[in-house]
């Protein structure tokens, strides 16, 4: 996970109190109605407690980040990431609305009328919160399946009705060891009876030790012909300091070690060839190829050196960046399957249609895309990362069927 300077943090801190200051103002308006001067006190008192507990925890955790255990220090930022999260938004949402109310009111309408305004707003700020606390609770750990059919000219016949499973960015470690949550998506994935599983990329958040205990869980996912993956940015341990460099070599030899004992092969810039009825597909993977500021690992030059002269070919890279810089048009892979966006754990879907903030960072963000004969597909992510929960875009599991 992302550490943050103490200046950022002040600056957020900052805002948070500033929001919080105007956020005040307004809800004065509200309680001004309330007949007891005592419970209108306490309100008050309790508006302010929270606030500023808020942000002397944010503080106090980073100056003691460093002393703090490595397993409770990630379960700590989450849960203030989640409360900032819930806090601050809600609050942005009702001092919008109720200014706005406030002030169309007094043009348009008599001060009677004003008498109700807080009362929208006050009702605007408590919808996304209860909105966000449910995408906290429930929505993270609802998986949904995307089921797709594709069809290709150049499939060869043996592998038509092939069934596929991709599973992307679990970042483990956010689930904190409750193996029931991972199981039942196990569990959701082997009743699709896949000939193949993929995993493109970003199993941990950063750390090996995050892997503990999850052995029998993805041992159990079940694939009738091979499971493969691919590695993602947080794979490599880039985003934290390490004592030496022997010990984040160790860490990501761990990592890859895993994969092993899970019966995954792990792809690092190499071609597997697939034979069936002596017609043959080749499966590519790629380490980690993205824009700065991520690292680009990956060589699909070198990945492709083996699958010269197939016709059918699947590559497996993490970030979407890649198929428009490198793979569409430069090469004749038909199928790239990607993650990294987790389509910003936010945003809007309904049936065709989808919108999310992260589509003016990313050109492809989620789901299936095509260009000529070649498809494009974004898995949206089975876990989640900084902020605690999903709205509107619930984490992913993949099944493409080819045809």
């Amino acid at each position: 996970m992302k550490t943050y300077s103490l200046f950022t943090i002040g600056m957020l801190c900052l805002a948070i109190l500033i929001v919080d200051a105007m956020a005040f103002y307004w809800l004065q308006s509200i309680t001004q109605h309330i007949a007891s001067s005592f419970m209108r006190s306490l309100i008050h008192i309790l508006f302010w407690v929270f606030s500023v507990g808020l942000v002397t925890s944010i503080f106090v955790l980073k100056v003691k980040l460093d002393d703090i255990n490595p397993i409770r220090k990630q379960v700590l930022i989450s849960s203030f990431y989640g409360l900032t999260v819930s806090s601050f938004i809600p609050k942005i949402i009702f001092i919008i609305i109720i200014s706005i109310l406030y002030f169309t009111n007094s043009i348009f309408s008599d001060n009677e009328s004003l008498i109700i305004v807080p009362f929208i707003g006050l009702f605007s700020g408590f919808l996304p919160f209860f909105i966000i606390v449910y995408g906290i609770f429930k929505a993270a750990y609802k998986f949904k399946i995307h089921h797709h059919t594709l069809s290709f000219k150049k499939l060869p016949q043996s592998f038509r009705g092939l069934r596929i499973v991709q599973l992307s960015d679990i970042h483990i470690g956010s689930f904190n060891y409750r193996y029931n949550i991972i199981e039942s998506a196990v569990e959701k994935v082997n009743h699709l009876h896949p000939d193949y599983i993929f995993i493109t990329g970003d199993l941990v958040n950063n750390f090996s030790w995050e892997l503990k205990g999850w052995q029998s869980i993805f041992e159990k996912l079940e694939a009738r012909k091979g499971k493969f993956a691919v590695l993602g940015n947080h794979d490599y341990g880039d985003y934290s300091k390490w004592e030496s460099v022997e010990a984040k070599q160790e860490n990501f030899d761990a990592i890859k070690q895993f994969y092993k004992t899970i019966n995954f092969k792990l792809l690092l810039n190499e071609a597997e060839i697939i034979s069936e009825n002596n017609e043959q597909i080749a499966l590519i993977g790629v380490e980690n190829w993205g824009s700065p500021p991520f690292k680009q690992y990956g060589d699909l030059k070198k990945a492709l050196k083996n699958a010269d002269g197939i016709p059918f070919k699947i590559l497996l890279s993490h970030d979407p960046t890649h198929w428009h810089e490198e793979v569409v048009v430069e090469t004749d892979i038909s199928l790239t399957l990607s993650g990294h966006t987790h389509g910003m754990q936010a945003g809007f879907q309904y049936k065709n249609r989808q919108w999310s903030p992260i589509k003016y960072k990313y050109q492809h963000w989620a789901g299936l895309y095509k260009k000529g004969t070649q498809y494009l597909y974004v898995n949206r992510g089975l876990g989640w990362l900084g902020f605690p929960g999903r709205l509107g875009m619930r984490p992913e599991i993949t099944v493409i069927d080819l045809q």
